[in-house]
């Protein structure tokens, strides 16, 4: 399967290779301005303020996305050496994305902080505009998983179900290279972060009189963990630290501490404060 195709510009002396994996970031990002430019319009706010953070939540994004994936590489990763101790002995390797990964956990860590950083600045309410984004967040998570399709990555156990995926021998990962069909854990995710935006938009209008604002981010970051941690039982190449799966653990002390957070400012008895 191609991961993508060559184009020849005018001022290049040769072809250029265009991945349809940054095509489809692309156009998961573009979804996401618009759904919530939407969201904002429907709340009475400046939709333009979107295209103001755009830049700084796509750069912190990126480095923050970098920076978890040097943190924690995959196992498949680490036997050919490309440990966090390499990155930090090969400072350029760092900036080699094509050759490397990102992890939407440090994506997220770094669009928030970024967020945070704009939105105090500008004096206006991060737990607001957090609850306009966390739709299209999601929304950008169900397109651009799609990028690991072509990719052929993020892919499950192996299985015979009928929608089991075919991945070419140079990219099964050690162990499986005797198996031919696997889950298509890239598709699992995505459909659990469609349908994560979908209830965070119905949330917002079914219950908009009684949710505070950060409600919203706050489920986010309830539902996308909970699907996260469970599709990685199935995950073959999931990232370790000290024998633990990182992103695993991670998303269950998230989804914890924001269900935790949500139910205690939606307690019975501090409502009839």
């Amino acid at each position: 399967m191609p991961d993508g195709f060559d184009i020849t510009l005018p001022f290049l002396n040769q072809p250029f290779h265009i991945y349809f994996y940054g095509i489809i970031i692309m156009l998961g990002v573009l979804a996401a301005v618009f759904l919530a430019r939407a969201e904002a319009r429907r709340r009475g706010l400046d939709a333009e303020i979107v295209y103001d953070m755009l830049f700084w939540l796509l750069l912190a994004g990126i480095v923050g996305a970098r920076i978890w994936h040097i943190l924690t590489p995959p196992p498949s990763m680490v036997e050919q050496g490309i440990t966090t101790q390499y990155y930090l002995t090969h400072p350029l390797d760092m900036l080699n994305i094509r050759q490397g990964g990102l992890g939407i956990s440090g994506a997220v860590i770094g669009g928030a902080l970024a967020m945070w950083i704009y939105l105090r600045k500008k004096k206006k309410s991060f737990a607001v505009w957090a609850d306009i984004a966390a739709p299209g967040l999601a929304l950008a998570q169900a397109i651009g998983r799609w990028g690991n399709f072509f990719n052929q990555e993020l892919y499950g156990a192996p299985t015979d179900l009928p929608w089991k995926i075919y991945i070419d021998p140079l990219h099964r990962v050690p162990g499986f290279q005797n198996y031919e069909y696997f889950h298509p854990l890239f598709l699992y995710e995505s459909l659990w972060n469609l349908a994560s935006m979908f209830l965070l938009l119905w949330l917002g209008r079914r219950f908009a009189g009684r949710l505070k604002p950060g409600d919203i981010f706050l489920t986010y970051l309830i539902t996308y963990p909970v699907g996260r941690f469970l599709l990685d039982f199935l995950r073959l190449d999931a990232s370790q630290l000290g024998g633990i799966n990182a992103n695993q653990a991670f998303v269950a002390v998230v989804a914890l501490a924001s269900a935790g957070f949500l139910f205690w400012r939606h307690r019975p008895d501090r409502e009839r404060l």
